[in-house]
């Protein structure tokens, strides 16, 4: 052999003497063509060759198998697709037969929007009214005409993203004859709980193999609802448009972490969890805490060497361009900047470099993890301080200043702290909610599912601290789910979103939908179940075939328990005519409209505020949002009304706003609530000082009667201060006088 090589084609032609020597060339010849080719792995290398063993030892030819693979993914997506389409009519289904939708008046249908979903349906009508979309836009980023001396930028301060490209849509598609704007707006609501779903469905079935995990993740999510969304009580809440752009970024994020992956399959998982991310954190204020939530998984994920550390920088990246993009569009907002996620994200990449021998099975490299990690958060402490002294913020104070209370750091007699200290949705969870998920059987197998998986991760994470390497590529025969790098993060990632639905009840919708998906991936598995075996040490029956059979088994007895038992009550629910009527509500519209002038300016409770202003267009002094302080301070001064106050008092602070009408609502000022001490006028007594304790009991006392029961009287001096101009069952009107009347 000399010193080059001849070339392949003449060596392969040559005698039988030098046809090793060719045979050895053809080789040579054809890897150095192989290594030249760029692939995105290695799998993509070895996958094909590995598959081709197995098929030739199996006696299937490749054409067999892609037509296999095809009729799989087609079949899968195609129940996916399906899955998300029911869901999305069923929603349509019940949300009429609650609410008789298609036979009320126009009135009628939008008293069903309640609280803050009021006001942002209430500014998708006005983008529809402007004459045009930039129009439209600079309406809203200039509004004075919503709330009583205060102009607001709409657009940031609400994030009306939604509205926008909800009225975008609506006009750009000709929809204006062919549909009414309150149908298409809830109809893209209910769409994208269908892709919700759908994005649910699509997680299992990449983590666990098989679409029948995506079957009964759907079936779990829609008979716990209650528990899984809001889209019964707020349509337009911000997290019903933002999440379902979550599960989407997770979905691809969960195959974007999986091993063996070919680059095509890679490059779609990176721009989707590219897209998806971005649109969230438009649509949502609070999106950048669910995701700082997110980038700690994946920072401990990426610590313990689990998975691939370029993958895990990329989605840093997609954070911190989300991030800059989000501040640049959303009106150079501020939040984002101060935000834990921003400063996680900028700890991680200083801290990057020490990551470069953490791989080595060695002791420098584990004292190398434990200086990483304390690094990154020591980082990231002083960075997000540092960013909250010199950067001049607002938003989202109110949260540390709840949760301080919340822990027990502080107290306080602030009205709106115990105000939204005494809601529902942030207290822990009530036995009624394990009692539901229990029923349903979603919770037992939760629990089994996350044991298992949870100590096979702690077990690699051992095994990677004692210095051993892992597998390339994990066979359904090793038994270790835990060395799955998309395991391990759904694992970390459920277990901190149950931590916080632990502390709040409101965040469970962050939490159940995650809970169906890894529940259903678990039992539909072969590969948790060959872990549980391998643990066992079975030996009586064939474990690889006992986790197979297992695998389809478990979830079709659940599938056909759950048919049995709750599908009767779903079928009930949509062929029961349900009643929502409120006439008193109706009434209190139809006489403003007709008979309050229009520049009158209307003051009572936040969230009837925000019903006026979508109902009838007049302007409030009030709305029911809690992310501005100003707002915060005037619904706790107009909630004064209800308090032990002297009509002098009340006509200052209404008149401060430039209040024309008060509205008083009775079913708040004759309040029996569930727990004393949080009513509304309980809770304005602590505030005022009006609580007085004597022997171990709590009384109310003031020189000055309650406001709202003392108006009604109609004596002096609240005749001095008040006209009643309408009154029914439910609510009574006031005009504040402009002058006052001194009348015995």
């Amino acid at each position: 052999m000399g010193s080059s090589l001849p070339s392949p084609g003449i060596v392969c032609g040559q005698s039988a003497r030098s046809s090793i020597c060719g045979l050895r060339a053809c080789l040579r010849a054809a890897d150095l063509r192989q290594r030249k080719k760029q692939n995105c792995t290695e799998s993509d290398k070895m996958a094909p060759e590995e598959k081709s063993k197995e098929n030739s030892k199996l006696g299937r030819s490749p054409k067999y198998m892609l037509v296999q693979r095809f009729a799989k993914l087609f079949f899968g997506c195609l129940a996916a697709v399906t899955s998300g389409m029911m869901y999305a009519v069923y929603l349509s289904t019940y949300h009429e037969r609650k609410f008789w939708f298609s036979s009320r008046q126009e009135l009628e249908r939008e008293i069903t929007f309640q609280g803050d979903s009021a006001i942002y349906y209430s500014f998708y009508k006005e983008m529809l009214k402007a004459p045009s979309f930039e129009r439209g836009v600079y309406e809203l980023t200039h509004n004075n005409k919503t709330v009583s001396l205060k102009t607001i930028n709409a657009v940031q301060q609400m994030t009306l993203y939604p509205e926008l490209i909800a009225s975008v849509l609506y006009q750009a598609s000709g929809s204006e004859e062919v549909i009414e704007p309150v149908y298409f707006y809830i109809g893209i609501v209910f769409g994208l709980q269908g892709i919700y779903v759908t994005a649910l469905f699509v997680t299992s079935w990449v983590m666990s193999g098989t679409w029948l995990a995506g079957m009964l993740t759907v079936a779990w999510f829609i008979i716990n609802r209650t528990d899984t969304t809001r889209i019964d009580y707020s349509i337009p809440s911000r997290e019903n448009w933002a999440l379902p752009y979550f599960a989407c970024q997770v979905a691809a994020l969960t195959g974007y972490l999986k091993k063996n992956l070919n680059c095509s399959a890679e490059k779609f998982c990176y721009l989707l969890v590219n897209a998806s991310t971005y649109t969230f954190v438009m649509m949502w204020e609070y999106s950048h805490y669910l995701l700082f939530v997110q980038a700690v998984s994946l920072f401990l994920l990426d610590s313990f060497a689990l998975a691939q550390t370029e993958k895990v920088h990329e989605v840093y990246r997609i954070y911190l361009f989300s991030l800059i993009v989000g501040y640049l569009l959303q009106f150079e907002n501020s939040a984002l900047l101060v935000s834990p996620l921003l400063s996680l994200v900028v700890a991680l990449m200083l801290s990057k470099s020490l990551q470069m021998n953490m791989k080595k099975s060695t002791f420098v490299s584990r004292l190398l993890k434990i200086m990483y990690i304390y690094l990154v958060l020591t980082v990231a402490v002083t960075l997000n301080f540092l960013l909250k002294m010199f950067i001049p913020h607002k938003e989202n104070e109110h949260l540390l200043k709840f949760i301080e209370v919340k822990l027990g750091l502080n107290t306080t007699k602030n009205f709106t702290m115990n105000w939204l200290l005494c809601q529902e949705s942030l207290q822990a969870p009530s036995q009624d909610f394990f009692l539901r998920l229990t029923q349903s059987s979603l919770l037992p197998f939760y629990i089994l599912v996350l044991i298992i998986c949870f100590f096979s991760v702690t077990q690699v994470i051992f095994k990677r601290i004692c210095g051993e390497p892992l597998k390339e590529t994990v066979k359904l025969e090793d038994g270790r789910i835990g060395e799955r790098p998309e395991i391990v993060y759904h694992v970390i990632h459920t277990i901190l979103l149950g931590c916080l639905a632990m502390c709040l009840e409101g965040l469970k919708y962050l939490w159940t939908p995650y809970v169906c998906m890894l529940a259903a991936f678990g039992v539909c598995s072969p590969e948790l179940w060959m872990t549980l075996f391998k643990w066992l040490r079975l030996k009586a029956v064939h474990p690889i075939l006992l986790a197979l059979i297992l695998s389809m088994a478990v979830p079709t007895i659940i599938g056909f328990s759950l048919w049995k038992e709750f599908f009767p009550r779903i079928m009930t629910e949509l062929t029961e005519l349900q009643e929502f009527y409120d006439p008193d509500t109706v009434e209190l519209m139809t006489w403003i409209k007709r008979q309050a002038p229009v520049a009158a300016v209307f003051a009572g409770s936040p969230q009837l505020m925000g019903v006026i202003k979508l109902c009838t267009g007049w302007m409030v002094s009030s709305l029911p949002l809690y992310n501005d302080d100003d707002l915060l301070k005037r619904n706790e001064n107009i909630y004064q009304i209800y308090s032990k106050r002297s009509a002098e008092d009340i006509y200052k602070i209404l008149t401060s706003y430039k209040a024309n009408f008060l509205v008083i609502e009775d079913s708040i000022c004759n309040e029996v609530g569930p727990v004393r001490g949080c009513r509304v006028k309980d809770l304005l007594d602590i505030a005022n000082g009006h609580v007085v304790c004597e022997e171990g009991d709590n009384y109310a006392y003031s020189k000055y009667g309650r406001f709202c029961h003392e108006i009604k009287m109609n004596y002096s001096p609240y005749v001095n201060y008040f006209t009643r101009v309408y009154w029914n069952r439910s609510y009574f009107v006031y005009r504040i006088n402009t002058v006052i009347s001194f009348q015995s």
